[in-house]
């Protein structure tokens, strides 16, 4: 484990009024309530012979639901009958620019192409960018502004998504300040989008931890915490796995963001598992360096809807399945790709 990470273990805690003194680490507390309650998340995928291989489902043994779910005479909720409770999911990390709008946008796109019905919320009030990498930005009339103040209905401030009808975003006004935005009205929010049977309620949480983001988690009841393998980005993800234990949000996952294999051999990048046990949340899913979620997000399309997907996009749809309890399998970082040429040199050199 690289030397940055004794820094940050050993240095001082931030400690959480009414939870803990200040000072203490809250590390150890976490990683045995993790272990406790939701065991880390394991590889299950098989190592072969290539580097990033990862095994996932066929995305042909899908198209039935995916189908029915993009038809609008479909009914998305028939798919999971089993479970009626609306699942509130706040993505937040405290850092800013980790990868959380990014984040909201795949999975909320892979788990409505599964059938689910999902609503994104925008809670970044005045800098919001969700409708951006959704390619909805030219179709915003209404925003929840003007549902808590009753100029419009619920359906009208929702957007549909022209690609999968069973995904619609909620935007937040950007001509207004953060603090026009209580957690009552987020909580108002929450229960009409409950009454409307939406399954998933995703709310992509502002940066920093001052009062955007105490009304973003105000009306969640499970958590993914988005960070990057860094001691700053990791310092304030740790801040806010305290914070929402002391607002009483114990089901915490783990993304971590831009992971670079190459860097991790050389020892200049802490890895996935370094990551999580300075953190002590459960891993839901790793994500690579990928220079197309820069193209995804100019072409106002998330990755998770490439027809070729990249390595990115198959991280995040797999994180989905396991959001909705479809599996585990995470894909193989350990190691950096090798290109073809690496390849054909190490067949002949009888390397690996």
């Amino acid at each position: 484990m690289l030397a940055v990470q004794s820094r940050l273990v050993c240095g001082p805690r931030a400690g959480i009024a009414g939870a803990r003194g200040p000072g203490k680490s809250r590390v150890a507390p976490l990683a045995a309530r993790a272990s406790g309650r939701t065991a880390p998340l394991s590889v299950a995928g098989e190592r072969r012979n290539a580097v990033f291989r990862v095994v996932f489902p066929s995305r042909t043994s899908l198209c039935t639901t995916r189908a029915a779910a993009s038809d609008d005479s479909a009914d998305p909720v028939s798919v999971d009958a089993e479970s009626d409770e609306t699942r509130v999911i706040v993505i937040t990390s405290g850092k800013g620019g980790v990868g959380k709008t990014t984040t909201s946008a795949n999975l909320g796109m892979s788990i409505a192409r599964l059938g689910y019905r999902v609503c994104l919320i925008d809670a970044d009030i005045g800098l919001r960018n969700l409708d951006l990498l959704l390619g909805l930005e030219n179709r915003v009339m209404y925003t929840a502004m003007e549902v808590l103040e009753g100029e419009c209905r619920m359906e009208q401030a929702l957007i549909k998504d022209k690609r999968w009808r069973s995904l619609a975003l909620l935007p937040i006004s950007k001509n207004r300040q953060k603090y026009n935005v209580t957690k009552d009205s987020m909580n108002v929010l929450i229960d009409i989008l409950r009454d409307l049977k939406f399954q998933y309620v995703f709310i992509d949480c502002p940066a920093g931890i001052d009062v955007g983001f105490i009304n973003a988690i105000a009306g969640a009841n499970e958590a993914i915490i988005v960070t990057t393998p860094e001691i700053t980005a990791i310092r304030d993800a740790d801040r806010v796995a305290g914070l929402l234990e002391a607002n009483g949000i114990y089901d915490v996952k783990l993304i971590v963001n831009r992971v670079r294999a190459d860097m991790i051999k050389k020892n200049d990048m802490m890895s996935v598992k370094d990551v999580q046990e300075m953190l002590g949340v459960p891993l839901l899913g790793a994500i690579p360096e990928d220079t197309e979620v820069i193209v995804s997000t100019n072409r106002g399309e998330p990755l998770v809807l490439k027809k070729k997907l990249t390595l990115a996009g198959i991280a995040y749809e797999n994180a989905a399945r396991r959001v909705v309890g479809k599996q585990d399998f995470l894909i193989d970082l350990d190691q950096p790709k090798k290109g073809i040429l690496q390849r054909t040199k190490e067949f002949f050199t009888g390397g690996e």
